[in-house]
């Protein structure tokens, strides 16, 4: 998990917090200047995730996860961009930790930025088009991994990943 960040009382600085402590905050913030003292201004940016549109080689669905950790329920297998990482090579690594499956990309689908998709805190996530090779089995932040059919996806979906297959679908991208 990433620190959370509150309002500080100090000239607007934020101030962190980390979930692995209980929200103790962490120590040396504010950040501040070595040569002035200065409260050094920092900026509060979106979490960058990748998704994945996790597809059988026919095309005739879509691997979903069930997510060990909150918030809980289906999901499209992703998470979070490391510093330094690509793009791809995160939906690559993020699809192959969660579903032991070898991951071929077929191809960005969009780009999801609603503030309120991600209720922890605010993702921007680029979603994949892939194909899965392997034998599927949950891993890592996976409780469960589980092959659905386009016709059979599930109503309630953890973040707005429903609505992601939703648009994939009506604009025609699925593989035949």
């Amino acid at each position: 998990m990433k620190p959370f960040a509150g309002e500080s009382p100090l000239r607007g600085a934020p101030r962190l917090f980390c979930f692995h402590r209980g929200g103790e905050e962490l120590s040396g913030y504010p950040l501040t200047c070595p040569h002035c003292g200065g409260v050094v201004k920092t900026y509060r940016n979106p979490f960058p995730t990748v998704d994945l549109i996790l597809m059988d080689a026919a095309g005739e669905g879509v691997y979903l996860i069930e997510r060990k950790n909150e918030p809980h329920g289906w999901a499209l297998p992703g998470g979070f961009v490391d510093y330094g990482e690509s793009l791809e090579d995160a939906a690559r690594r993020e699809g192959e930790e969660e579903t032991n499956l070898r991951i071929e990309l077929l191809g960005q689908v969009g780009a999801y930025g609603n503030p309120g998709r991600d209720p922890r805190f605010h993702t921007i996530t680029v979603v994949y088009a892939a194909v899965g090779k392997g034998e599927a089995r949950a891993k890592d932040d996976a409780r469960a991994i589980r092959f659905h059919r386009w016709e059979s996806l599930p109503d309630e979906m953890a973040f707005d990943h429903r609505g992601i297959l939703d648009d994939y679908l009506r604009t025609g991208q699925k593989k035949k």
